[in-house]
């Protein structure tokens, strides 16, 4: 079999790497994770002028010094894996930055091409580079590309397979002379020695150790030859420091920050025009200190007011039936539909009872908020794109050391909804582990799942439509602000009290601005809108079974309840005797006719006879009476009107009881004395039990429970019509649950994501049981006090 041909994307963050990785893969993906780290990494298949290659996708660095993972992970794919090239991705108008990572990169003796990408934003700023000036001091071939148009990769797959084929290295990149003087006794020292996994170049080495990289001197300092080394090393930082005056990782540092100002002085021209971008010119205003917080917020606000309008307020999208309705409602009207056929058709009633309420009612509580869930990923995707998210970054930073996080804590916040939603705490807790100490890590840590994720959206969503509907965005808003004040109180007390430590500083690049690219957004979109479906089909679903199986079992004997419907049954019969529709209404029919009327008119039949015929006459003086019309036959109208209303409301009672006596209202009738003060009662309880797996399931339980304490009359109408509906619901209680659900604690998921990364359960219960508290005692004090109002 034809071996392929196996190339490493390395990269400084926001250089384009991952864009030109998309458009050389296209769809041929796969996640993975580096063996015992939360690091992820993408590989995929290419086609290189007919010969396949495999691209791995590395994480953005800024060098390969071990100080965070992505960098341990790094460098260690490139030792141990032995890819055939690196494919060194620069950011053209950021070139000195990214030439330090390209200085290190040489240093590991791999063929290395490098994409000058994002040519056209350097040619914006005056900057003209020469690339055969660099590819001549750096020894690896430099072509100019543009990844978000797929500019210059034909000549970019052809200059890597000629750089495979050839096994052309780079340059060894010449340092100083009290380096260089003092690099071949250390490498001779070091040559030979088998106890580095990778096996990497000597001089590689030599330059770790002088850096006093510690994952390098761990592994050297258990070697057979450590004497020896030790000797060598400590001699070469003395002669360093005796001739630069310096630290050798001080003077290791300065060399390669020279090597890249040299290639920059001798490869680039800048124009004597070159224009202000427009990128410094907006962020005058966007990065400004007092304008910078106000332009978020408004951007955030925006971002729910379109959510709110484009998903279910503005209808316009067509029916069948000459009547417009919204996204969001046409999947309610699906899921309504879709529910009273399963109904009709299935006779079983625990089947019934598994399919309507367990799957329909449960599961297309969750789904029929997708709509929402897409535009919010929409938005926040192509503000992504665009770079304003590292400016949110630097706005926050400020606020951040004020309550005792580091800057870099903004990202994790970011990644987990604290944008305003469409986030998920379990990358974000992931993502704190770029930060260096170990403090700052654990706060960001313990913080970040109070941010609203995209989990948590459906069901502040389904309360806010319910009780709010006049003020959708205003509503979000606060939420979004809430989730601000939780995390950041949160993480003020914990440095304060549990975890004390100084704050370390935060530097980050501020990407150029750009246009979205539509392509780039709507596959984002669509793979985070998948992610919610895929969610929604499985865990949710198999919660959803599990708590509906609680709910359903055991069965409670309502026989004195049956006794009352059969009696009332009775009376009806005996007042519809003796009038036009007797017939419809004996023993025998009475049930086949009450069916008919819930279904009417959907299946009425255009001429039909006999019985059909009479309850079809029935149905329209019904219908006639219901909207003040006069009847012939009002007698018995009212009479079945009245009978209708007591077996519905018999009917209701009975589904209560046996729901509050199954096992699941049992445990949540156990916990009412206390969540009671909150405002939530049993049914409540039980969803926000399911909620411990997943916040979605929140919004399914709550569907699945509602559904189960009622019986179906033909109106199959949204859980938020419900709730608004229900006189127990009020506006604060609503508040109060939409609270609660932010704040307590992280799903299941994020718990063991946390006990990963801080390598202890007990950070993980921490989690769970303060961040429960704190949003109880927030959601008692909102009840007592609303309700005083």
């Amino acid at each position: 079999m034809k071996k392929h041909y196996k190339i490493a994307v390395v990269g400084n963050p926001n250089s384009g790497k991952t864009c030109l990785f998309n458009g050389l893969t296209g769809a041929s993906q796969h996640v993975g994770n580096y063996p015992g780290v939360t690091v992820e990494f993408i590989s995929g298949m290419s086609d290189f002028h007919g010969e396949k290659v495999e691209i791995t996708d590395l994480p953005g660095i800024y060098s390969m010094t071990a100080y965070s993972q992505e960098e341990i992970v790094s460098r260690d794919h490139i030792l141990n894996q032995h890819p055939d090239l690196i494919l060194n991705v620069v950011d053209a108008s950021n070139l000195e930055r990214n030439l330090y990572l390209t200085a290190q990169l040489v240093e590991l003796n791999v063929p290395m091409v490098i994409a000058l990408n994002m040519i056209d934003i350097a040619d914006r700023k005056g900057i003209a580079i020469d690339c055969a000036v660099l590819s001549s001091i750096v020894g690896a071939e430099a072509v100019p590309t543009i990844a978000s148009r797929k500019v210059g990769f034909d000549e970019l797959k052809n200059v890597c397979l000629k750089a495979i084929r050839a096994r052309k290295l780079p340059h060894p990149t010449e340092f100083p002379h009290e380096l260089e003087s003092v690099l071949p006794e250390l490498e001779k020292a070091i040559s030979g020695m088998k106890d580095i996994a990778g096996e990497p170049p000597a001089r590689w080495v030599a330059l770790k150790l002088l850096e006093d990289d510690q994952l390098v001197l761990e592994k050297i300092s258990q070697s057979s030859e450590w004497e020896n080394i030790s000797k060598a090393l400590q001699k070469a930082k003395h002669q360093i420091e005796l001739h630069s005056h310096e630290d050798s990782p001080t003077a290791v540092a300065e060399s390669r920050h020279a090597f890249a100002a040299g290639a920059i002085h001798a490869a680039i021209q800048m124009s004597e025009n070159a224009r202000l971008m427009l990128s410094d010119r907006i962020d005058r205003f966007v990065c400004n200190r007092f304008l910078g917080p106000i332009i978020l917020c408004a951007i955030v606000y925006s971002l729910f007011i379109f959510v709110f309008q484009i998903s279910r307020e503005i209808n316009w999208i067509p029916l069948f039936n000459g009547a417009w309705t919204s996204p969001t409602g046409l999947l309610e009207l699906f899921f309504a539909g879709l529910n009273r056929f399963a109904g009709n058709v299935i006779a079983l009633p625990w089947l019934k009872s598994l399919v309507c309420d367990g799957v329909i009612s449960g599961v297309g509580s969750v789904m029929s908020f997708v709509p929402l869930i897409f535009f919010m990923f929409l938005f926040i995707s192509a503000l992504e794109d665009s770079g304003y998210i590292a400016r949110v970054a630097f706005i926050m930073d400020r606020l951040l050391k004020l309550f005792g996080l580091q800057g870099k804590s903004i990202l994790a916040m970011l990644i987990s909804g604290g944008l305003g939603a469409g986030g998920c705490a379990v990358p974000g807790v992931m993502a704190a582990r770029t930060l260096r100490e170990e403090k700052d890590r654990l706060i960001t840590i313990l913080v970040a799942p109070f941010m609203n994720c995209g989990a948590k959206m459906p069901v502040y969503a389904m309360l806010i439509a319910a009780f709010f509907a006049s003020a959708q965005g205003a509503m979000m808003f606060l939420l979004w602000m809430i989730s601000w004040a939780f995390a950041l109180g949160s993480a003020f007390v914990l440095r304060k009290t549990i975890i004390r430590g100084e704050q370390t500083p935060f530097v980050m690049e501020l990407p150029v601005y750009h246009l979205p690219t539509l392509n780039g957004v709507l596959i984002d979109t669509w793979n985070r809108t998948y992610m919610y479906i895929k969610k929604a089909a499985t865990v949710i679903l198999a919660v959803n079974l599990i708590l509906w199986t609680l709910m359903y079992y055991p069965r409670y004997d309502a026989k004195s309840l049956e006794d009352s419907i059969k009696t009332a049954g009775s009376i009806f019969i005996n007042q519809a005797q003796h009038t036009p529709y007797a017939a419809i209404f004996t023993a025998d029919e009475l049930e086949h006719t009450v069916t008919f009327l819930k279904k009417y008119p959907i299946q009425l039949k255009k001429s039909p006879e006999g019985l059909p015929k009479i309850r079809q006459n029935f149905a329209l003086e019904l219908e006639s009476y219901k909207h003040g019309g006069s009847t012939a036959n009002e007698a018995v109208i009212k009479a079945y009107a009245v009978y209708h209303e007591k077996v519905t409301e018999l009917s209701n009672q009975a589904a209560q009881q046996q729901l509050q006596h199954s096992f699941a209202g049992m445990a949540g009738t156990f916990m009412t004395p206390l969540t009671r003060m909150a405002g939530f009662e049993w049914k409540e309880n039980i969803a926000l039990i399911g909620g411990l797996a997943a916040k979605e399931v929140v919004l399914g339980t709550l569907g699945t429970a509602y559904a189960m304490g009622e019986t179906a009359d033909g109106d199959s109408s949204s859980i938020s019509q419900q709730l608004a509906e229900d006189p127990g619901w009020s506006r604060i209680r609503a508040f109060a649950m939409m609270v609660f659900v932010m704040a307590y604690a992280p799903c299941l998921v994020t718990l063991v994501t946390i006990k990963k990364e801080t390598g202890k359960w007990r950070w993980a219960i921490f989690s769970a049981v303060y961040s429960t508290v704190l949003a109880f005692i927030a959601a008692v004090l909102i009840y007592q006090i609303g309700s005083i109002f």
